[in-house]
C-alpha cells in the first residue's frame, strides 16, 4: 500500500481477526484509540496502523482460546450434555452474559455455527471448524 492510504475504523476488527488474532471488543476499542488521529475521522492511516499491528503479531497478543477451554465453556452452557445448543439459547448467552456480542458479530457467528436443518449449534463441530492451528 502506498503512503497516505487509510483504512476505515469499522474494518480494523475484521483485518485483525483475519490475521488470527481474537481481541475482545474492549481490546479492539483500545487498539483503535491507539492508532486513531487526535481528531477521529473514521479512518486510520496505514502508516500508523502498520507498526502497532506488527507489534501485536510479534507479541502474539490476542491469541485464540485453546480448543479444550472452548469445549468446557460450551459444556457449561449445556448441563444436560446434549452436545448442542439451540440457536435461541446461544443468542441469549451471547447477548446477555459477559461482554455482549454486537449484532454484526452475532449474525456472523450464527451464520457459521447454526446447522440450518436442526437450527442448533453442534458445538464440537463448530469448535473444530474455528480453531486456529498454532503450529
Amino acid at each position: 500500500m502506498e503512503v497516505g492510504t487509510t483504512v476505515p475504523c469499522i474494518e480494523i476488527g475484521t483485518i485483525i481477526r483475519s490475521l488470527g488474532c481474537c481481541p475482545s471488543e474492549g481490546e479492539l476499542h483500545d487498539l483503535i484509540a491507539e492508532v486513531e488521529e487526535e481528531e477521529p475521522t473514521g479512518y486510520i492511516r496505514y502508516e500508523k496502523f502498520l507498526p502497532v499491528m506488527t507489534e501485536v503479531l510479534l507479541e502474539r497478543r490476542y491469541r485464540p482460546i485453546p480448543e479444550d477451554t472452548l469445549l468446557r465453556a460450551f459444556e457449561v452452557l449445556d448441563p444436560s450434555k446434549r452436545g448442542f445448543l439451540t440457536k435461541e439459547e446461544l443468542i441469549e448467552y451471547m447477548t446477555e452474559e459477559g461482554e455482549p456480542f454486537s449484532q454484526e458479530e452475532m449474525e456472523e457467528m450464527l451464520s457459521a455455527a447454526v446447522d440450518p436443518e436442526s437450527n442448533c449449534i453442534h458445538y464440537k463441530d463448530y469448535i473444530a471448524m474455528m480453531v486456529v492451528d498454532e503450529s
